[in-house]
Order: C-alpha cells, then structure tokens, then sequence
C-alpha cells in the first residue's frame, strides 16, 4: 500500500486485533476486513448481482472474491449462475466457485489466462484492490499504482458490457486527479468512495465508474 504499515509494531498488531472489522471478518467467515468496503460500495447500487460476471484483479487473501460468489453464484433463475475469475500474484487459498489465476496481470500470460477463463463472456463488474510492491518512495510508488490502474482501467474497456462497472483502488496524492480525469473521459458516471471500513489515517479511495462510452484506440 502507498502509505507503508508498520507489520512489525507492537502498536500496530495490537490495533490490527482490536479492529471491529477485523473481529467481524473473524466471525463471519471472511478472509480480511477489506470485505466490508466492498459491502459499503455494492450496498447502494447492488452491482454484485445474482448471475453476475465478476473480474477480482489483485484478489489475495480472497475477501472480495468470497462476497461476490456469494452474492452472484446464485444464478437468475434462469439456469444461469455467476463467476468470478480472481487474479494475484500472491497464492490465495481456493474458495468454492471461484476460478483463482496465480500469475502477475501486468504480464501478456496473466491478461491472456483471465481472457481465456472468461469464455467470450462479457464482464458485469471489474473490481481492482492491486497495489505494487511498495520501495518507499513516495512519487514511485504512487506512479506504480496508478500505472496499475491504468492497466485495469483498459482491460474494464475492453470486456465490460455497456452498463458494467469498474471499482478500483487508488491513493489520494500525487496522479490522483489525473487519473480521475481519465476515468471520466472513457465512464458516463465516475464516483468517489471512502467507506467506513477504511481506516481514517488512510489515503485510499475506491473511484467507482460505470458505463463505458468510448471504445479502447
């Protein structure tokens, strides 16, 4: 993440365990707290609907994939059901139902392998939570990021349906207006989220676009 957490402080850990969201996470079966910022979002618009096509870029330990095979794996009644292709780098434990890909997304063979899992299918929502491995610079490792969502950005062009939606990840600095600049010239409605579940010291925020209307050059 942009803004770097002391893993190794004592102070740390002891607020990580003390987290409500962590303890309700705990409780109710989900990987990571995280989950809960994908709750606040979908909680309006109800993008994680049943039967959905979900794209989860960035998708280790697993909580967003977990909510939405919960939310669109029950199918439309018409004898359809959802899916959920995950990507990370980083190993995920196999959920039920969810096609999970171990391969880095900025690569061709990653992209080529969630196209390939997709099955021509057009996709309902792209959900990004990726960040870069972080070196501690600031101005790097805020240009690594959004060159990130940018990458998730082209790929949600390219096989959203024409009302899909795109959630990504960003941090509030330096590229940020930029970036909302350029969601706005390719999505009709871009949005802002700061949920509840993210922690007030934070800078990230969780841009929300929806409807394409300009097709990838």
């Amino acid at each position: 993440m942009a803004n770097a957490r002391p893993k190794n402080s004592r102070d740390w850990v002891q607020r990580h365990l003390n987290d409500p969201y962590v303890k309700k996470a705990h409780g109710e079966g989900y990987r990571s707290r995280a989950v809960y910022k994908l709750l606040e979002i979908d909680a309006k618009h109800g993008y994680l609907k049943p039967g959905a096509v979900v794209v989860d870029l960035g998708s280790a330990p697993g909580g967003w994939s977990q909510l939405a095979i919960k939310k669109v794996g029950r199918g439309t009644g018409k004898g359809n059901t959802g899916k959920v292709v995950a990507i990370d780098l980083l190993p995920m434990e196999a959920i039920p139902g969810v096609i999970f890909i171990e391969a880095d997304f900025s690569d061709e063979a990653g992209l080529q392998a969630v196209i390939a899992e997709l099955e021509n299918k057009p996709v309902d929502l792209v959900m990004s939570d990726m960040s870069p491995n972080m070196t501690g610079i600031p101005l790097t490792d805020q240009a690594r990021l959004f060159a990130l969502g940018e990458l998730a950005m082209e790929f949600a062009i390219k096989f959203l349906q024409p009302n899909g939606v795109f959630i990504v990840k960003v941090f509030q600095g330096e590229g940020f207006e930029p970036f909302i600049k350029l969601l706005r010239s390719h999505f009709q409605h871009v949005s802002a989220k700061k949920p509840d579940a993210s922690r007030d010291e934070s800078r990230e925020v969780y841009l929300v676009a929806k409807s394409v209307k300009t097709a990838p050059v």
